[in-house]
Protein backbone atom coordinates (compact mmCIF):
# COMPACT_ATOMS: atom_id res chain seq x y z
CA UNK A 1 0.00 0.00 0.00
CA UNK A 2 1.40 3.37 -1.03
CA UNK A 3 1.86 5.77 1.91
CA UNK A 4 -0.34 8.88 1.81
CA UNK A 5 1.41 12.16 2.42
CA UNK A 6 -0.10 15.10 4.31
CA UNK A 7 -1.27 16.98 1.22
CA UNK A 8 -3.03 13.93 -0.17
CA UNK A 9 -4.72 13.26 3.18
CA UNK A 10 -5.94 16.86 3.31
CA UNK A 11 -7.27 16.62 -0.23
CA UNK A 12 -9.15 13.42 0.54
CA UNK A 13 -10.57 14.90 3.70
CA UNK A 14 -11.75 17.94 1.75
CA UNK A 15 -13.36 15.69 -0.88
CA UNK A 16 -15.12 13.75 1.85
CA UNK A 17 -16.50 16.93 3.41
CA UNK A 18 -17.83 18.06 0.04
CA UNK A 19 -20.14 15.05 -0.17
CA UNK A 20 -23.92 15.81 0.13
CA UNK A 21 -24.12 14.50 3.68
CA UNK A 22 -21.73 17.19 4.87
CA UNK A 23 -23.08 20.11 2.86
CA UNK A 24 -25.35 21.47 5.55
CA UNK A 25 -25.31 21.46 9.32
CA UNK A 26 -28.52 21.94 11.25
CA UNK A 27 -28.83 25.54 12.38
CA UNK A 28 -29.39 24.53 15.99
CA UNK A 29 -26.39 22.19 15.94
CA UNK A 30 -24.26 24.88 14.35
CA UNK A 31 -25.31 27.48 16.92
CA UNK A 32 -24.69 25.05 19.77
CA UNK A 33 -21.26 24.09 18.41
CA UNK A 34 -20.21 27.71 17.99
CA UNK A 35 -21.50 28.64 21.43
CA UNK A 36 -19.62 25.78 23.08
CA UNK A 37 -16.51 26.68 21.12
CA UNK A 38 -16.87 30.27 22.28
CA UNK A 39 -17.27 29.21 25.92
CA UNK A 40 -14.32 26.85 25.55
CA UNK A 41 -12.16 29.66 24.20
CA UNK A 42 -13.18 31.83 27.12
CA UNK A 43 -12.31 29.08 29.57
CA UNK A 44 -8.93 28.65 27.92
CA UNK A 45 -8.38 32.39 28.09
CA UNK A 46 -9.41 32.51 31.75
CA UNK A 47 -6.97 29.77 32.72
CA UNK A 48 -4.12 30.31 30.31
CA UNK A 49 -3.87 34.00 29.53
CA UNK A 50 -2.50 36.88 31.56
CA UNK A 51 -4.18 38.36 34.58
CA UNK A 52 -6.15 41.00 32.67
CA UNK A 53 -7.35 38.60 29.98
CA UNK A 54 -8.26 36.01 32.60
CA UNK A 55 -10.33 38.52 34.58
CA UNK A 56 -12.17 39.71 31.48
CA UNK A 57 -12.87 36.13 30.39
CA UNK A 58 -14.13 35.22 33.85
CA UNK A 59 -16.47 38.23 33.83
CA UNK A 60 -17.86 37.29 30.41
CA UNK A 61 -18.42 33.68 31.52
CA UNK A 62 -20.20 34.91 34.66
CA UNK A 63 -22.45 37.17 32.56
CA UNK A 64 -23.32 34.28 30.23
CA UNK A 65 -24.18 31.99 33.13
CA UNK A 66 -26.21 34.77 34.74
CA UNK A 67 -28.11 35.33 31.52
CA UNK A 68 -28.93 31.63 31.21
CA UNK A 69 -30.12 31.50 34.83
CA UNK A 70 -32.25 34.62 34.34
CA UNK A 71 -33.84 33.09 31.24
CA UNK A 72 -34.67 29.87 33.07
CA UNK A 73 -36.15 31.78 36.04
CA UNK A 74 -38.23 33.94 33.69
CA UNK A 75 -39.62 30.86 31.93
CA UNK A 76 -40.46 29.19 35.25
CA UNK A 77 -42.25 32.30 36.52
CA UNK A 78 -44.20 32.64 33.29
CA UNK A 79 -45.32 29.01 33.51
CA UNK A 80 -46.20 29.44 37.17
CA UNK A 81 -48.35 32.51 36.43
CA UNK A 82 -50.18 30.66 33.66
CA UNK A 83 -50.85 27.70 35.93
CA UNK A 84 -52.05 30.01 38.71
CA UNK A 85 -54.41 31.76 36.31
CA UNK A 86 -55.84 28.42 35.22
CA UNK A 87 -56.31 27.32 38.84
CA UNK A 88 -58.11 30.57 39.73
CA UNK A 89 -60.77 29.84 37.13
CA UNK A 90 -64.02 28.05 37.79
CA UNK A 91 -63.34 24.99 35.69
CA UNK A 92 -60.61 22.37 35.57
CA UNK A 93 -59.10 20.78 32.50
CA UNK A 94 -62.02 18.45 31.75
CA UNK A 95 -65.07 19.93 30.04
CA UNK A 96 -68.35 18.93 31.65
CA UNK A 97 -71.94 19.91 30.95
CA UNK A 98 -74.14 21.71 33.45
CA UNK A 99 -76.04 18.48 34.09
CA UNK A 100 -72.79 16.62 34.81
CA UNK A 101 -71.69 19.31 37.27
CA UNK A 102 -75.07 19.10 39.03
CA UNK A 103 -74.80 15.34 39.30
CA UNK A 104 -71.30 15.64 40.73
CA UNK A 105 -72.51 18.25 43.21
CA UNK A 106 -75.35 16.03 44.38
CA UNK A 107 -73.01 13.05 44.88
CA UNK A 108 -70.62 15.19 46.90
CA UNK A 109 -73.45 16.66 48.97
CA UNK A 110 -74.79 13.19 49.67
CA UNK A 111 -71.38 12.29 51.06
CA UNK A 112 -71.25 15.42 53.20
CA UNK A 113 -68.42 16.98 51.19
CA UNK A 114 -69.95 20.44 51.26
CA UNK A 115 -66.89 22.35 50.08
CA UNK A 116 -66.56 20.49 46.78
CA UNK A 117 -70.33 20.29 46.42
CA UNK A 118 -70.53 24.11 46.55
CA UNK A 119 -67.77 24.37 43.98
CA UNK A 120 -69.47 21.95 41.59
CA UNK A 121 -72.84 23.65 41.99
CA UNK A 122 -71.45 27.05 41.01
CA UNK A 123 -69.75 25.37 38.05
CA UNK A 124 -73.16 23.98 37.11
CA UNK A 125 -74.58 27.52 37.26
CA UNK A 126 -71.75 28.86 35.12
CA UNK A 127 -72.01 26.12 32.52
CA UNK A 128 -75.79 26.41 32.35
CA UNK A 129 -75.53 30.15 31.69
CA UNK A 130 -72.95 29.46 28.99
CA UNK A 131 -75.09 26.78 27.38
CA UNK A 132 -78.00 29.22 27.26
CA UNK A 133 -75.71 31.93 25.82
CA UNK A 134 -76.41 34.26 28.74
CA UNK A 135 -72.67 34.62 29.38
CA UNK A 136 -69.69 34.05 27.12
CA UNK A 137 -67.68 30.85 27.46
CA UNK A 138 -64.39 32.34 28.64
CA UNK A 139 -61.53 30.06 29.73
CA UNK A 140 -60.10 30.93 33.13
CA UNK A 141 -63.21 32.85 34.18
CA UNK A 142 -63.36 33.62 37.90
CA UNK A 143 -66.47 33.43 40.07
CA UNK A 144 -66.56 37.21 40.43
CA UNK A 145 -66.37 37.68 36.66
CA UNK A 146 -69.22 35.22 36.22
CA UNK A 147 -71.37 37.05 38.76
CA UNK A 148 -70.72 40.42 37.12
CA UNK A 149 -71.55 39.25 33.59
CA UNK A 150 -74.53 37.12 34.60
CA UNK A 151 -75.85 39.98 36.72
CA UNK A 152 -76.11 42.15 33.61
CA UNK A 153 -78.17 39.52 31.79
CA UNK A 154 -80.25 38.68 34.87
CA UNK A 155 -80.25 41.84 37.01
CA UNK A 156 -82.85 40.45 39.38
CA UNK A 157 -80.30 37.84 40.51
CA UNK A 158 -77.27 40.14 40.65
CA UNK A 159 -77.01 40.21 44.45
CA UNK A 160 -77.49 36.47 44.80
CA UNK A 161 -74.91 35.79 42.10
CA UNK A 162 -72.42 38.00 43.92
CA UNK A 163 -73.12 36.14 47.17
CA UNK A 164 -72.69 32.80 45.39
CA UNK A 165 -69.34 33.93 43.96
CA UNK A 166 -68.23 34.99 47.43
CA UNK A 167 -69.24 31.62 48.83
CA UNK A 168 -67.26 29.85 46.11
CA UNK A 169 -64.19 31.99 46.81
CA UNK A 170 -64.47 31.46 50.56
CA UNK A 171 -64.41 27.67 50.36
CA UNK A 172 -61.90 27.55 47.49
CA UNK A 173 -59.33 30.17 48.48
CA UNK A 174 -60.29 31.36 51.96
CA UNK A 175 -60.11 28.01 53.78
CA UNK A 176 -63.70 28.48 54.92
CA UNK A 177 -65.38 25.07 55.37
CA UNK A 178 -68.45 24.46 53.27
CA UNK A 179 -71.79 23.94 54.99
CA UNK A 180 -75.14 22.42 54.16
CA UNK A 181 -76.75 25.86 54.38
CA UNK A 182 -74.30 27.35 51.87
CA UNK A 183 -74.85 24.44 49.50
CA UNK A 184 -78.64 24.66 49.81
CA UNK A 185 -78.47 28.38 48.99
CA UNK A 186 -76.30 27.64 45.95
CA UNK A 187 -78.50 24.82 44.66
CA UNK A 188 -81.66 26.89 45.21
CA UNK A 189 -80.15 29.72 43.17
CA UNK A 190 -79.23 27.24 40.45
CA UNK A 191 -82.78 25.94 40.18
CA UNK A 192 -84.29 29.45 40.01
CA UNK A 193 -81.73 30.60 37.46
CA UNK A 194 -82.70 27.70 35.20
CA UNK A 195 -86.23 29.14 34.99
CA UNK A 196 -85.12 32.77 34.62
CA UNK A 197 -85.30 34.70 31.39
CA UNK A 198 -82.82 37.45 30.52
CA UNK A 199 -83.88 41.05 30.19
CA UNK A 200 -83.93 42.45 26.62
CA UNK A 201 -80.63 43.87 25.41
CA UNK A 202 -82.12 47.38 25.31
CA UNK A 203 -82.92 47.17 28.99
CA UNK A 204 -79.46 46.13 30.17
CA UNK A 205 -77.10 48.63 31.75
CA UNK A 206 -74.31 49.66 29.41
Amino acid sequence: MTPIDRDEAARRAADELLKPGYEKEALLDQAYRRFMQFVGDLMDAATGSGTTGGIISAIVITLIIGGVVALVVWRLRTTSRRNAAAQDGLFGERTMTAAEHRQAAERLAAGGDWTEAIQERLRAIARDLEERALVDGLPGRTADELAAEAGRALPGFADELTAAARSFDDVTYGAVPGTREAYDAMSGLDERLRQARPVPLAGRAS
